[in-house]
């Protein structure tokens, strides 16, 4: 090989598109603005060794690519990077709605719509390493996310910006590469002696060759229907907005053509593609019977499965654009399915002409002709090609919070993304606002709000920084939290509207009394301290005690009656008694202190002394100990006491009727009972043993039960008892 053939060698671009079925390597020149195919390869994977993009046997794959570098490097010299792509359908896309809470006061700023986005894409990455059991949230590569919608208190709304409510949401699709995907071709690429010279992925590379940059500004759908998957990405304002799959794609037809006409696989592959071209078609089934069918006869047969393949492919391209594209474009291998651009723009209700398969004549302007490249299936190799001179995507390396993070640039990466790439959770460096208090305030709930979290400090390069700002390479990122709001606090005071007074006079003295305010049915000062749940009623005063506790003469008074007291004890348990009264009366006439007041009424409220107790009055009953017997004095029942008390004050005999002293030490004691006799009647009935001036009344009669007897006669329960002269 010559110098020249060496150096033009190292200008040439090995491109690979490893799909599920089979392998595609070319070889481009760049010339200028466009690309010149060299050469190209195609072979087939021996095993199932690529599952939906993914690599399952990095070993057999790594074969299929040696041999198809093997192949070309005898042309073309040696090989030692190569440019490769991440295909669609290994992808994961994630939809999630996150809400959250917002001050009445302030208006919606755009970090907030930011903040709301990009919490939201992380909340999609949790959800999605939750699903597939990963430890790790940050081994998914976040590609793409678009808003579905925007909501404002649960109503849809097209603008969140300058917007006022409780509650902001957000209907995000966030779509992922798996970690392991990139690793996984690495591993495959590096058993080949291979570096990878960029990494795209499959639908950004189809789209960098089908749509320029003028025509992005459109909302386009780009469909590359495989083998196994159909991949679908979105472009609209100049970027592409979001990825999905259906797992439905061109073996799906080829299923159809085997069980309706009896075919093995290979020979419904060739009749599938020899649909497009040829009106007859002839095929050979299992059993050895040679057809030949109009090409119209067959596409009858497998109508349902091209109708349900395009209903898949328009459901999920109304998913992820919200509504109908404004064009559709079909690439890949089963692009070629017959009539599946007229079903397609019938289930999107699209004009025919807006969805249309592009081959490789839509990609003259980069590649010319070439006679190797004349299908659809070719569009994303020659994007792979165009995407690593054109759009190489390397990994950014910036650091947040003094930590390196490597970060695929596959779109326009933003510090937003670096945070996530970080795992640092975006909700979490707002602070969060401080605990609401809710009060039932005259029966009416209301709500006490918390003070506001601060926002975060988000620096790159030492400068402020949104969430939105672009990163490059060597950044420095610092994010603080914000700090949490204050906890919610109220007083009374704070609840009060403007009340009426209460006026009236006590002892003569004009008053106006303001509300009064009771918590949990108990009186509670205006300046103190209100518990989250707590029940207030805010009045004015309604009876006596409360004017009179409001007024400060309630509690003025308790004091010095608290100071009067009077204390004692009877056998050994101690007393203490008020030796002042209160009199309480309302416009002249005696009350208490729990009666009603009115405005104007006249209040009188004084202390006075308080008549000391008789010794009779502080005895309890217990300690009486006396027993009695009743009989009948001349008819009259009389109860007599058959015990005796004892009475002492301070060591001095004292009787019943005696006033109790202040500090006096009383004792009690009751006699033994003894058996009553006449005479002692006398001390519970009024009568005189005089004789009467009457003449002829000579002699005194005392009589028990008829019987005669003296006064020493012992008397039983129920004696009847007489006593007269005769």
């Amino acid at each position: 090989m010559s110098d020249h053939e060496q150096s033009s060698s190292e200008e040439l671009i090995f491109a690979l598109d490893i799909g599920t079925r089979s392998v595609v390597g070319l070889i481009v020149e760049p010339c200028g603005e466009q690309f010149r195919v060299i050469d190209c390869t195609v072979r087939e994977h021996d095993e199932r060794s690529m599952l939906d993009g993914q690599i399952h046997d990095v070993i057999a794959v790594s074969k299929v690519i040696g041999k198809i570098k093997e192949e070309l490097e005898i042309k073309h010299g040696p090989l030692k990077r190569v440019a490769v792509a991440a295909a669609g359908r290994s992808l994961r896309t994630k939809r999630v709605r996150m809400d959250i809470h917002l001050s009445r006061h302030a208006a919606i700023a755009r970090d907030d719509v930011l903040t709301l986005e990009f919490s939201a894409v992380q909340e999609a990455q949790a959800q999605l390493a939750q699903e597939l059991n990963e430890q790790d949230v940050t081994r998914y590569y976040c590609v793409g996310y678009s808003v579905v919608n925007y909501f404002l208190d649960g109503e849809l709304i097209g603008n969140l910006i300058d917007q006022r409510g409780e509650t902001a949401s957000a209907d995000v699709i966030a779509t992922f590469l798996p970690r392991v995907v990139v690793d996984s071709l690495l591993a495959a690429l590096n058993r080949c002696g291979l570096d990878m010279q960029a990494l795209t992925l499959e639908p950004i590379a189809a789209i960098n060759v089908l749509i320029p940059v003028t025509m992005r500004r459109l909302n386009i759908a780009l469909v590359d229907i495989g083998a196994g998957t159909s991949d679908v990405a979105l472009t609209e304002e100049g970027a592409i907005t979001a990825y999905g799959m259906v797992p439905v794609a061109g073996d799906e037809i080829t299923d159809a053509l085997m069980n309706a006409f009896l075919l093995d696989f290979p020979m419904a592959e060739e009749v599938k593609r020899a649909l497009t071209g040829s009106e007859m078609i002839t095929f050979t089934d299992i059993l050895g019977l040679e057809q030949t069918l109009p090409s119209e006869e067959i596409v009858k047969a497998i109508d349902k499965e091209i109708n349900h393949l395009a209903g898949k492919i328009a459901m999920k391209i109304l998913e992820l654009n919200g509504k109908p594209p404004q064009a559709v474009m079909l690439i890949g291998g089963g692009s070629l399915t017959p009539k599946l651009t007229e079903r397609v723009a019938e289930a999107l209700g699209l004009p025919a002409a807006r969805v249309a398969v592009r081959g490789a004549d839509a990609i003259r302007q980069f590649v010319g002709e070439h006679p190797l490249l004349n299908g659809p299936e070719f569009v994303t190799p020659v994007g792979i090609a165009v995407a690593a001179q054109r759009h190489p995507v390397k990994y950014v390396t910036v650091t947040v919070n003094d930590s390196p993070i490597r970060i695929f640039d596959l779109r326009k990466m933003t510090v937003g993304d670096a945070l996530i790439a970080a795992g640092l959770d975006i909700r979490r460096l707002h602070g969060r606002p401080g605990m609401a208090i809710t009060l039932t305030v005259n029966g009416r709930m209301k709500m006490i709000p918390g003070g506001h979290g601060t926002a975060p400090v988000i620096m790159k390069n030492g400068e402020a920084s949104g969430l939105d700002a672009p990163i490059m390479e060597g950044d420095r990122i610092v994010a603080e939290a914000g700090s949490d709001g204050e906890d919610a606090k109220a007083q009374v005071i704070d609840l009060m509207d403007k009340l009426d007074t209460l006026e009236l006079t006590v002892n003569s003295q004009p008053l106006s009394l303001g509300p009064i305010a009771l918590v949990n049915g108990q009186p509670h000062p205006l300046d103190a301290e209100l518990a989250d749940r707590s029940e207030v009623v805010i009045r004015l005063p309604r009876t006596v005690e409360e004017v009179l506790r409001e007024s400060g003469m309630l509690s003025a008074a308790s004091a010095d009656a608290a100071a009067e007291t009077v204390q004692f004890s009877v056998n050994g348990r101690e007393y203490s008694l008020s030796s002042r009264q209160t009199v309480v009366e309302i416009n002249g006439k005696a009350a208490s202190l729990s009666d009603f007041v009115r405005p104007g009424d006249e209040l009188i409220f004084r202390e006075e002394p308080l008549e000391l107790p008789a010794i009779r009055d502080v005895i309890p009953p217990e300690e009486w100990g006396q027993e009695s017997m009743t009989v009948h004095f001349n008819g009259t029942p009389v109860s007599i006491a058959l015990s005796s008390l004892s009475i002492t004050m301070n060591g001095r005999p004292a009787e019943q009727h005696e006033r109790v002293e202040d500090g006096a030490i009383i004792t009690v004691k009751a006699t033994q009972p003894a058996a009553p006799v006449f005479s002692d009647v006398f001390r519970y009935v009024d009568v005189s043993l005089e004789k009467p001036s009457t003449d002829g009344l000579t002699r005194l009669v005392m009589l028990i039960n008829g019987e005669p007897a003296s006064f020493h006669s012992e008397l039983q329960a129920g004696d009847k008892l007489e006593l007269y002269w005769e």
